[in-house]
């Protein structure tokens, strides 16, 4: 029997411009018009974000003559599921999009992570941009190109990695943004300082005060130094085939597993700022860490008004029903001292 050799040559990492500054959500329509990424666009949002930019987006696209439908979802973590993605999926065949069309996902981390899964299996794949308008969304599930959807036993248990052809990232939109949603996005700051960037770790012990009262300047850096870090270590490796893009779970294992005890009620920097606290202690009972530099993250994450107890207990099952997990066995980063992270197996069974 003859064997056939199918060779594709596939770049995984797709390079795309990541926009950072004050504004640039009116430049979009003129950039978008030169990069023809799609004929039309669905503006996937949900019902927050729609009411406050979804209007103002679509009405400067009409003036540059580009076309678009908005179609939002309830918001919430709860929304994050493949139901949600077939509904949305439904509406777009309704409004008639094909091939030859775009996404873009206007909102926080809820709706990048629907829009990119949605555009990523929409007739095997549309492109899409991304328009991030919360902290968490901006440095975090925004950049590297994670896709996906909750189930019931886990979190982001279906999905793809699908590189957005652009991220516009405007401060503007954090202007308005609650102080809690601020914090929630300066826990996955504070994972970026610990497992890679000790400077950026120093700056955020400086200048947390300024960051709460969203000043725009020390805004502006710490966006622009957390989206290197993470641009670093996706470029290296994009689909965690190497176990570097693995550190960037430090405190998630933990932290998902409370999410899921807390009914997602929970939110995410929040649950990661407990599961940091946890795995410190775990470094520090390993000997992997001094006690010194667990203190030290516990403080900058008190000091940002986040949580680092919990009454929820996390079980071996609990921790079983993370997506890193190899049979029965977890991944869990540990941080050895603040700049460094190691990765480390743990038996749940």
């Amino acid at each position: 029997m003859p064997i056939i050799n199918l060779r594709l040559k596939e770049k995984l990492v797709k390079s795309h411009k990541i926009y950072v500054e004050d504004g640039i959500t009116k430049q979009i329509p003129e950039i978008l018009k030169k990069m023809e990424v799609g004929k039309k666009y669905a503006i996937i949002t949900d019902t927050i974000v729609e009411k406050l930019f979804g209007k103002k987006l679509q009405n400067a696209l009409k003036r540059k003559k580009i076309k678009s439908e908005i179609i939002s979802f309830k918001k919430g973590e709860q929304s994050k599921t493949m139901a949600t993605v077939e509904k949305l999926g439904e509406e777009m065949i309704k409004k008639g999009f094909d091939r030859y069309d775009a996404v873009i996902a206007l909102g926080g981390g809820v709706v990048g992570d629907i829009g990119g899964f949605l555009a990523s299996i929409y007739m095997r794949g549309i492109p899409y941009i991304h328009i991030p308008t919360t902290l968490m969304a901006m440095i975090d599930s925004a950049i590297g190109g994670k896709t996906g959807v909750d189930l019931k036993c886990g979190k982001n248990l279906m999905g793809t990695i699908y590189q957005p052809k652009a991220v516009f990232i405007d401060i503007n939109y954090l202007k308005n943004l609650p102080v809690k949603q601020i914090q929630n996005g300066l826990a996955e700051v504070i994972k970026y300082g610990v497992i890679k960037d000790k400077r950026l770790f120093k700056f955020l012990e400086r200048n947390i005060d300024k960051i709460l009262k969203k000043d725009p300047i020390t805004l502006k850096h710490v966006l622009k130094r957390s989206i290197k870090v993470k641009v670093n270590i996706v470029r290296k490796d994009e689909r965690e085939q190497t176990g570097l893009r693995a550190i960037l779970n430090y405190g998630h294992t933990y932290g998902h597993a409370l999410e899921k005890l807390s009914g997602y009620k929970l939110l995410h920097g929040f649950a990661i700022s407990i599961g940091m606290v946890i795995v410190n202690k775990i470094a520090v009972e390993k000997g992997l860490m001094k006690e010194k530099h667990a203190q030290r993250i516990k403080k900058l994450l008190e000091a940002t008004g986040l949580p680092v107890t919990t009454m929820k207990k996390v079980t071996k099952k609990d921790l079983l029903s993370d997506k890193k997990k190899e049979g029965n066995y977890v991944n869990i980063i540990l941080a050895t001292k603040i700049g460094k992270a190691i990765i480390v197996k743990a038996k749940c069974k």
